[in-house]
C-alpha cells in the first residue's frame, strides 16, 4: 500500500482578492487597536492624575506612531495567527493559514511569516506571484477554510 500525504494545491489557495481584504480588514483592526491603547493610556493618566502618559501618547512623532504601529502589527499577526491560524481578516473572508501538509504553522513558520511582513515592499510582492514572500520565506499557505477542510477530510477517508 502506497503512503500517500495530503498537500496543500493551488485549488485550494485564496484569491489575490481575498488577500487584499484580508489585508485591509487587518490594517483596519490593528488601526482600532493602535487607538485603543492610546484612548488608554491618556484615560489611566486621567484618573490617576498624572500627565506622563498623555503627554507621552499626544507627543508622539509621525516615526514614533510609525514604529508603534509597527510594534502592534507584529503581535497581533503573531498571536492570531499561532493560536488561531488565522487573524480577523482571515476569520472575516474565511480563510486560514495551513503548511504545505495541511498541518497547522508551528512557532517557527508563523514567527517566520510575521518579521517578513516587516520588510519594506512586502505588500507589493503579490503583484508578481500568487504567493507573497511572508508566505514562500515561511513556506505556510493561505487557503480556503471549507474547501481546505473538506478536501482533507475526503483525503484521510480513503
Amino acid at each position: 500500500m502506497e503512503n500517500r500525504k495530503f498537500t496543500v494545491t493551488d485549488d485550494l489557495l485564496a484569491s489575490k482578492s481575498k488577500r487584499f481584504l484580508n489585508l485591509l480588514i487587518d490594517i483596519f483592526i490593528i488601526y482600532v487597536i493602535g487607538i485603543s491603547i492610546g484612548t488608554t493610556i491618556i484615560l489611566i493618566g486621567d484618573l490617576t492624575q498624572s500627565d506622563t502618559g498623555s503627554n507621552w501618547v499626544t507627543s508622539l512623532s509621525v516615526v514614533e506612531s510609525f514604529f508603534f504601529g509597527l510594534v502592534i502589527l507584529f503581535f497581533y499577526y503573531l498571536i492570531t495567527e499561532m493560536y488561531f491560524s488565522r487573524t480577523f481578516g482571515k476569520y472575516f473572508t474565511k480563510t486560514m493559514v495551513v503548511k504545505h501538509d495541511g498541518s497547522r504553522p508551528n512557532m517557527k513558520s508563523v514567527m517566520i511569516r510575521t518579521l517578513s511582513r516587516l520588510i519594506p515592499f512586502e505588500p507589493f510582492s503579490f503583484l508578481t506571484a500568487n504567493r507573497g514572500w511572508h508566505d514562500t520565506l515561511s513556506v505556510t499557505y493561505v487557503v480556503k477554510k471549507h474547501e481546505f477542510l473538506e478536501k482533507k477530510k475526503m483525503f484521510s477517508e480513503e
